[in-house]
């Protein structure tokens, strides 16, 4: 070979490593759009509302949005639109409210509704987007797209009828300085965070340098001092989620990797998970890992898994795992999980292209609904260092589990904050809450037993509780009813919150419709008609702060057809 000849090919060898990097797609490359509306006016119902954008990872990415206010009747009110440049560090966009509709009237007092819808691109990408989403199978993302409902007050916040005969279950008591009421329920709740990060992926990063993810097993911190940190602060409960692509050390595919160095370091932090838990009665520290990738992908918690799964491969043909998973088939891994026992939650699912199964975003199968149990509706920011509960960027996934209720998976809500930086549970309020039995311990026989169950709720105040029922019949159920339907909402603070506002959703599991109001009272008395139905509440408390039930799901009977204790007759 010539030199002429191997400078060109050398030269060659050079311009596609180029290229390869620059395609590549980092863990986090997607867009954070959140919508910080006060849920308060300080004066005349004027308020200052903050659009936040970030894109990890990139810069000068153009985002389109659009912010609209609708009136407690359903009415549009007024609208805003925008288009901004969001990169690597968070932007704050300040949106100047007078408290006025778009003619300048004052509004009557209530609470209103705020629709607000980003998506990368133009303003018309953004409504190609939205019109997308109303097709069953809205896999296309050419851009990406989030979708945000958040309640505000116009006056003085109205105050909800609730039972008055409620008391409120007791808590594992682990919130310092917070008295726990007295009751006789069946039930304690523990408050926890599902979803988090140390240095055995791309978390664990120290506070005073941290914004953004952390080179793989880079960070300062790791699993026992993220246990360690959670309990610190009232958590009764934490999932340290590893991403399950990084334990090769890297984001993308490093051919170096080594398998036994991977398989180790899973082991170790089960390892870890299982001698604080010993070690710290009360406290439940869980290992687990966040399988996939967000683009083309989907990001899902696996909880109970005893060894790591994965796609990559390294020179010498070697797995980077126990268990080979192909990548982006969520079908294929949805029956791997039930043969293993394990279950699932979906992580700041995307309102589209993730999940596919059959060709359709968030798309259903069998396996699917026995594994995946859970579905975030909140997240606080993933790279928040708040250490006061105190992070406004925040991101609502309501709308993506509505979709997924509709798709026919049983999943009760969750809502965690996917910390990256050294704050796990203390970014803010947040938590997800699980039922467990009076008198039995938390453990990870009796979380499994919570979570196939459905006994959860999840809420923006770790100091809130709601109650869903039917009967004798508690949120997570499935049951068959005759006649009418009667259902009760209950709810109790701890330190002295009202539930402002009282709202319970229907939608019919397998349709692909969209989720309805079903009634704005505590103990609405219903009329189904005959078929499959799930319900769930929601509460809107006076400072704004929102709590989901897990839905009760039921079969409705036709006319004729009655229900005895021992069965149909």
């Amino acid at each position: 070979m010539s030199l002429l000849s191997a400078r060109l090919v050398a030269l060659g060898l050079l311009l596609a490593a180029a290229s390869a990097d620059a395609t590549v797609v980092h863990e986090h490359d997607e867009l954070e759009a959140t919508l910080d509306a006060p849920f308060h006016a300080a004066s005349d119902d004027a308020r200052a509302i903050g659009v936040q954008l970030l894109y990890p990872g990139r810069a000068g990415v153009a985002v389109a949005w659009q912010l609209r206010l609708f009136a407690p009747d359903g009415k549009l009110q007024r609208s805003w639109n925008g288009q901004a440049l969001a990169g690597n560090q968070r932007r704050r966009l300040d949106l100047d409210w007078d408290g006025r509709d778009a003619a300048g009237s004052r509004l009557a007092g209530g609470l209103y509704r705020l629709e607000f819808a980003a998506a990368v691109g133009s303003a018309q990408d953004l409504q190609t987007a939205l019109a997308a989403q109303a097709a069953p199978a809205a896999i296309a993302r050419a851009s990406d797209l989030v979708l945000e409902d958040w309640n505000i007050a116009v006056g003085a916040p109205p105050r909800a009828a609730l039972p008055a005969d409620f008391r409120p279950l007791p808590s594992a008591a682990t919130e310092l300085g917070i008295a726990v009421p007295s009751g006789d329920a069946r039930y304690a709740i523990h408050y926890g965070n599902l979803h988090s990060q140390t240095n055995h992926s791309d978390g664990g990063g120290d506070l005073s340098t941290c914004n953004n993810a952390e080179t793989p097993q880079a960070g300062t911190f790791g699993p026992s001092d993220a246990y360690a940190y959670a309990q610190a602060h009232g958590l009764d409960f934490l999932l340290a989620s590893e991403h399950n692509h990084m334990y090769d050390r890297s984001t993308g595919t490093n051919a170096n990797a080594s398998q036994q160095y991977a398989l180790n370091l899973y082991q170790s932090g089960l390892d870890a998970a299982a001698a604080y838990s010993t070690a710290h009665p009360g406290f439940l520290a869980l290992y687990g890992m966040e399988w996939g990738v967000t683009t083309n992908g989907g990001h899902l918690n696996i909880i109970g898994s005893e060894a790591l799964y994965g796609w990559e491969y390294n020179s010498s043909n070697q797995l980077i795992g126990s268990f080979y998973t192909p990548k982006s088939d969520y079908a294929a891994l949805y029956t791997f999980m039930r043969g293993q026992q394990v279950l699932g939650q979906f992580n700041h699912p995307a309102s589209s292209g993730q999940f596919v199964v059959d060709g359709n975003a968030v798309g259903y199968s069998a396996d699917g609904d026995e594994v995946m149990v859970l579905s975030e509706v909140l997240n606080s920011s993933a790279f928040s260092v708040a250490t006061d509960e105190s992070e406004t960027s925040r991101s609502s996934y309501e709308s993506v589990w509505k979709k997924m209720l509709e798709r026919g998976y049983h999943v009760a809500p969750a809502s965690n904050q996917d910390n990256h930086c050294a704050n796990w549970g203390a970014s803010y309020g947040n938590r997800t809450a699980l039922l467990i039995p009076q008198g039995q311990p938390l453990t990870r026989a009796s979380l499994r037993e919570a979570l196939q169950a459905r006994r959860v709720f999840a809420t923006m105040d770790k100091t809130a509780q709601i109650l869903f029922t039917s009967g004798e019949r508690l949120m997570g159920q499935r049951f068959a009813n005759d006649g009418t339907l009667a259902l009760r909402v209950d709810y109790a603070s701890t330190r002295g919150r009202t539930a402002s506002q009282v709202q319970i959703y229907e939608g019919v599991p397998g349709r692909n419709g969209t989720v309805t109001l079903a009634a704005s009272t505590a103990q609405p008395t219903l009329n189904p008609a005959a078929g499959e139905h799930f319900y769930y509440a929601k509460i809107t408390q006076d400072d704004g702060a929102l709590l989901w039930s897990a839905p009760l799901w039921v079969t409705q009977l036709p006319p004729g057809e009655r229900i005895f204790a021992d069965g149909f007759r």
